[in-house]
């Protein structure tokens, strides 16, 4: 794949190395030159000093042969910009823009662009650590049938297996953090104090699932 990357911040800089290192090629745009001093001597990707909804720029990266645009930099206009350019002029195929104001983020979605609503985000993770009987989503489907919350559980289910928890709440781990490292778990993966457990819901199950899982293990589970 080529992937085009309008923003060379933080979140710019490391996303490129991520896709460089999957043996993806990689463009990045900046207006700052001394930007690029963040992606290290060891990126071989393009580097173009310019607007990120300029024609010119855009093409100098590569965006007409581009299979994916993320538009990642410090201002929300003008990700969304460079965002519906790459779709609707260039037709590249996955394109994302970081959008700070949430509301934005919800309109530009309908429009079909993808979006990652950076501050809700943020704001999402630090409610569920800072108040862990809350529901938070960490994921929604496009379609908003499917949610991925966090399950707090009882302290009972430790030393049980993934499968007999997901038999007893009727619904499937869709992961777990143990370590702060993530994983995939097995039906046969035993529960550790401590383990954070994320499962795929809907609107209708989200309830009684949490209900099921804070309430502890009953009968022969």
């Amino acid at each position: 794949m080529h992937v085009v990357i309008m923003g060379c911040g933080r979140l710019g800089s490391t996303l490129a190395g991520s896709l460089e290192s999957r043996g993806h090629s990689v463009a990045v745009i900046d207006q700052n030159a001394d930007a690029f001093r963040r992606l290290g001597a060891e990126f071989a990707g393009i580097t173009v000093t310019g607007i990120g909804f300029d024609r010119d720029v855009l093409r100098a990266a590569g965006v007409e042969r581009a299979d994916a645009f993320a538009a990642v930099s410090s201002g929300d206009n003008s990700n969304i910009i460079s965002a519906r350019l790459a779709r609707e002029t260039y037709g590249v195929p996955r394109v994302v823009a970081r959008i700070y104001d949430a509301r934005r983020a919800l309109v530009y979605e309908r429009l079909g662009i993808p979006t990652v609503a950076t501050i809700r985000w943020a704001a999402d993770r630090m409610v569920r650590h800072l108040v862990p009987e809350g529901t938070v989503e960490v994921f929604r489907d496009p379609t908003s049938a499917v949610s991925i919350v966090e399950a707090p559980l009882h302290r009972d289910w430790v030393g049980h297996t993934i499968g007999s928890l997901e038999e007893a709440i009727g619904a499937r781990i869709a992961y777990l953090m143990r370590f702060g490292i993530g994983s995939l778990a097995v039906p046969s993966t035993v529960l550790q104090d401590g383990d954070q457990v994320f499962v795929l819901v809907t609107d209708e199950t989200v309830g009684s699932v949490l209900e099921v899982a804070a309430a502890g293990v009953q009968g022969g589970h």
